[in-house]
């Protein structure tokens, strides 16, 4: 039991310490600003559980070795990506506003989701959870990374909600759109360096 405590610890604040300011936790700030906290968190939960599941299995399976100059190239692209979607926004009718709560809020988790989990991907909190996961045991490294990862988020996520109560939507979307931007401009640098060398 003390391996696991210390494997779950040890995790914890190793992601704690990977996630400040690094740019999923901006990302998450950008999330919050757009859909309501309680959603991005279990978005962001969902997503990272499922990529450091991943990252455990790679750590046992493979030790630390992984290829992430491919995933971290095809990351930056999807921001790319994102950010011509953030800057175009979303068509909303009055039809689509009178649609079902429960709906809208799927259709938000489905988004934090996706956007978190192409973020995370190449990450270097993804890269310490198998760094840590080579050393301790996958599972309190599992736990211990996810939530490590989404308290840090949860900083970025409610200083997000309160400053998306008091800023202009465009604003926030230009915002959102730079963050995308700026990080799929690092992610495609690094991805396209790792390959060259």
């Amino acid at each position: 039991m003390t391996g696991f405590a210390t494997g779950l610890a040890f995790s914890a604040l190793a992601i704690f310490i990977a996630e400040m300011g690094d740019k999923t936790q901006l990302v998450a700030m950008s999330l919050a600003t757009r859909y309501r906290a309680l959603t991005v968190i279990l978005g962001i939960t969902v997503a990272t559980a499922v990529v450091h599941a991943g990252s455990v299995l790679l750590a046992e399976v493979l030790g630390a070795t992984l290829p992430t100059d491919w995933l971290t190239l095809a990351a930056g692209v999807a921001f790319f990506f994102f950010g011509v979607w953030t800057l175009r926004g979303d068509e909303m009718t009055d039809k689509d506003e009178e649609r079902t709560a429960s709906r809208r809020i799927r259709s938000a988790f489905v988004t934090v989701f996706v956007v978190f989990l192409v973020a995370e991907l190449g990450d270097k909190t993804m890269l310490a959870t198998i760094t840590v996961g080579t050393q301790h045991h996958w599972l309190p490294v599992w736990i211990g990374s996810t939530v490590g990862m989404v308290a840090a988020d949860a900083i970025a996520i409610a200083l997000g909600a309160v400053l998306g109560k008091k800023l202009p939507e465009r604003a926030i979307q230009i915002g959102a759109a730079v963050l995308f931007f700026v990080a799929g401009a690092a992610m495609v640098v690094q991805g396209v360096w790792t390959l060259a060398a």
